[in-house]
């Protein structure tokens, strides 16, 4: 079935092979890699070591999306990170949104994983619950493209499936049970002014894990996809900046 679905052009993963030091990007829920390329990029620039994977049932066509889990996307993202593991001595991760919940994730998995940084991470995300009086509603209006930055658009999907939306709500539950189980070293950039996860979440996750390193970084200049908004070369430096800290 996947077989008839065609990757997104801008969607394709992004991959570059440089020191031993590798930094893991992961994009969002219902987005692609195109929102991370920039940060990609500039890692990779830097002489890192750097892959951007294309989650699963994404950057291709919602209806593929729909018969995908929460499973399926921390597939993606444990091959990526075993693609890095053959090259790497060290390896850092970043996300945005669900890729920030991905990042949560892996550091709860993998502690040898030496730092995150996490963009406007969701793990807790209330007005979502609606979706389980839906019965008989396959998509929702699209998400993506909460940018404040005039002329700019997130490549993503057009419509957002409920089933995938019930798949995310159980994923940030159990993420968010397991914050304290995080102790790396994290960088937590929130948006004060984001339409699709709510800025409480930022302050949740700094209050609940168990890093004794960490820090929240405002972006007042930014709504939710912040990589590709006012905010982006902030958080390519300070995340760069942060990340040589632990080297």
């Amino acid at each position: 079935m996947t077989a008839n679905f065609e990757v997104l052009n801008g969607a394709e993963p992004f991959q570059v092979e440089g020191g031993r030091t590798g930094i893991l990007v992961s994009h969002g829920f219902t987005g692609t890699v195109q929102s991370m390329r920039p940060l990609g990029e500039a890692f990779a620039d830097q002489g890192y070591t750097v892959t951007v994977p294309r989650l699963n049932g994404h950057g291709t066509h919602h209806e593929e999306m729909e018969g995908t889990t929460y499973h399926d996307w921390i597939t993606s993202i444990e091959e990526a990170f075993g693609w890095l593991s053959e090259r790497c001595d060290s390896i850092f991760m970043a996300g945005l949104s669900m890729g920030g919940t991905l990042a949560l994730h892996m550091a709860q998995k993998h502690p040898e994983i030496k730092a995150i940084s996490l963009i406007n991470a969701a793990v807790d995300v209330p007005a979502m619950a609606v979706v389980h009086d839906m019965q008989d509603v396959r998509f929702m209006d699209a998400i993506g493209s909460d940018i404040k930055k005039e002329g700019i658009t997130e490549l993503a999907y057009e419509k957002t499936p409920v089933a995938s939306i019930k798949q995310l709500l159980a994923f940030m539950d159990e993420v968010r049970n397991d914050l304290p189980k995080i102790t790396c070293p994290a960088l937590i950039f929130v948006s004060p002014e984001d339409h699709v996860v709510p800025p409480e979440n930022s302050q949740m996750i700094f209050s609940r894990i168990s890093s004794t390193e960490k820090r929240i970084i405002e972006m007042p200049d930014s709504y939710h996809v912040a990589t590709l908004d006012n905010d982006q070369q902030r958080i390519i430096e300070e995340t760069m900046a942060f990340f040589k800290k632990y080297e």
